[in-house]
């Protein structure tokens, strides 16, 4: 069956060669200032101001990829959780960010902008694409740009495999067919904060 595009951003599958998927996930900041809503599964970047914000299409170096955030809430009087930061209603100072930044992660994502990926194209590197994210459930739209796809070492994902391969994690459902656009991929950090470049 055909695979439908219904994006989500990057979602936390593992580590590299790892047998158990744990993982502590970093708190940084985000500006209370900041009115670009950042969503789970976004990539971010941090700021010369030492914030993090959404990384942006076209991005090379990111930090990482946002989990949760939490701020005290001028409408509610109290600190609330979030898997999204919305991009107001902080008191003023910062938002506590949560992200994934260990060089190891890996990360299921949905493709886009062309495809399928195919078995040839694990190892190479790819950008990605913000999409549109849901605010009902702070999901992010991000996906990985098939249009990108190329050896340049300072691209941000590494491709490690895609679905309908041997290896590739345990899907059934909408992206596990591996013949048509859309299908899902298992991606690592290629051009990080804490990850050296590295090309084909």
């Amino acid at each position: 069956m055909a695979n439908i595009f219904t994006p989500f951003g990057f979602r936390f599958a593992g580590l590299v060669n790892a047998s158990s998927p744990n993982y502590a996930l970093t708190e940084r900041q985000i500006a209370s200032t900041n009115g670009t809503a950042i969503y789970k599964g976004d990539p971010v970047v941090q700021l010369n101001t030492g914030y993090i914000a959404q990384a942006t299409a076209g991005t090379t170096q990111i930090a990482g990829i946002l989990d949760e955030v939490s701020w005290v809430s001028v409408s509610q009087g109290r600190r609330v959780w979030s898997p999204y930061w919305p991009g107001s209603d902080a008191v003023a100072g910062s938002v506590r960010a949560y992200i994934i930044d260990s060089p190891d992660a890996t990360f299921l994502v949905q493709t886009g902008n062309g495809g399928p990926f195919v078995l040839a194209n694990s190892g190479t590197n790819a950008n990605f694409a913000l999409g549109t994210g849901t605010a009902a459930n702070g999901m992010s739209g991000a996906y990985l740009d098939f249009a990108t796809l190329a050896t340049t070492n300072t691209l941000p994902f590494r491709v490690l495999n895609v679905a309908g391969q041997p290896g590739f994690p345990t899907q059934v459902g909408n992206g596990s067919d591996g013949t048509t656009a859309y299908n899902l991929a298992l991606v690592t950090f290629n051009n990080q904060d804490y990850k050296s470049l590295t090309g084909i």
